[in-house]
């Protein structure tokens, strides 16, 4: 058995949707386990997820929140609260994502690591006319080479998202630092579409 539940190369991220307030998350590992689950706080002026190990939030993983409230090209720090120590930074590209969705990845310096690209500009318009009608699926880059992909499901009632780390088998990117991004793409993009 695992003992390091960021080790897989492939995770299912499933957004609970029937909550009256804020955002839940429950990430499993390739045997099914849950291997994480993580809020939205809500009532939040800033963003604020936590990552957590179990389901009663006892021991508290990651923590990704928002540098400002207001911001069109917000920037997330992630910080692994087991450590105290910072993952990096995630940050919409805010006139970019207007019409296709596009992040950067920093580093823990802040310094350029990649960015997570929605595939197609053409599907990413048809997805905003027909709204979670079409599945969205990201790129996930860093270096310049492709690491990893978020693929959504279509399902109007349980959305799924399959997190596959498979092409970049010597971690250049942070296990943490993808799935931060693939839970914060969900929460920002499952309040757009609520």
């Amino acid at each position: 058995m695992s003992t390091n539940p960021f080790e897989h190369d492939t995770y299912e991220l499933r957004r609970k949707i029937l909550r009256i307030f804020g955002g839940a998350f429950y990430v499993y590992d390739p045997d099914g386990q849950l291997a994480f689950f993580s809020e939205q706080k809500s009532f939040k002026l800033r963003e604020d997820i936590r990552l957590y190990a179990d389901l009663d939030q006892v021991i508290e993983l990651l923590t990704i929140q928002a540098r400002s409230i207001i911001d069109f090209s917000a920037a997330y720090d992630v910080v692994d609260t087991v450590d105290n120590e910072r993952v990096g930074t995630l940050r919409r590209r805010g006139f970019k994502s207007m019409f296709r969705d596009e992040w950067e990845i920093l580093d823990a310096d802040e310094q350029p690591l990649g960015r997570i690209v929605e595939d197609s500009m053409a599907m990413a318009l048809l997805r905003r006319a027909l709204t979670n009608l079409v599945p969205q699926k990201f790129r996930i880059e860093c270096h310049g080479r492709t690491v990893g992909t978020l693929r959504q499901n279509f399902n109007l009632f349980a959305p799924r998202i399959r997190i596959d780390f498979s092409m970049d088998p010597d971690h250049s990117l942070d296990r943490r630092l993808g799935l931060a991004a693939a839970i914060l793409i969900c929460a920002v993009e499952g309040r757009q579409a609520d």
